[in-house]
């Protein structure tokens, strides 16, 4: 009879673990309809309750929608989501949100948000990163005051984020420290 070592134990599991993760990698299962289906929603909630936001989008030269982010936390929290970006409103790519933080925070919250992208280089940065993460250049702004944002803020700051639909009992929202990945749906 053989004695089973934790480490053992722990790298059998370890590895089922892998190899059921690369077996399930999402291709073909729909997920796309799915984060489409989500993001139109998502859009036709903003334009329909924020009217003025339909100018930013028809302004900006892509945007990416993020329908749905998860956000947890208990003094260690981290956020999840997915979304689609869209040029001319037709879906080019699908990206994934990522969010680890800590420090003092407890709750769980969701909500959607928005990247518009307002000048050629600022999309292209970020559709030609292998991981895109906010910074200093993001303008955050209400969705009330998304259609009166002017050239001048657009010139300024080439990306304007727009988080609304929060739901849940965690304060406050920020996309700092938020990275952005391309994925595969």
């Amino acid at each position: 009879m053989t004695i089973t070592t934790r480490r053992a134990f722990l790298g059998a599991t370890g590895a089922t673990l892998l190899t059921a993760a690369a077996c399930n990698n999402g291709v073909g299962t729909g997920a796309g309809a799915q984060i489409d289906a989500r993001v139109d929603a998502s859009r036709n909630f903003l334009f329909d309750r924020y009217p003025g936001t339909r100018d930013l989008a028809a302004r900006a030269t892509g945007v990416l929608w993020m329908p749905l982010v998860t956000e947890a936390g208990f003094f260690v929290g981290g956020a999840y989501g997915r979304g689609a970006l869209r040029i001319n409103d037709v879906t080019v790519d699908y990206y994934s949100l990522t969010r680890g933080s800590y420090g003092i925070q407890v709750g769980a919250q969701q909500y959607a948000h928005a990247l518009f992208f307002m000048t050629e280089p600022a999309l292209q940065s970020f559709r030609t990163s292998a991981g895109w993460a906010v910074g200093a250049d993001v303008f955050y702004a209400t969705p009330e005051e998304g259609g009166s944002i002017g050239k001048e803020t657009t010139e300024i700051h080439p990306v304007v984020a727009l988080v609304f639909g929060q739901y849940g009992l965690m304060a406050g929202v920020s996309l700092e420290g938020v990275k952005y990945t391309r994925i595969l749906p």
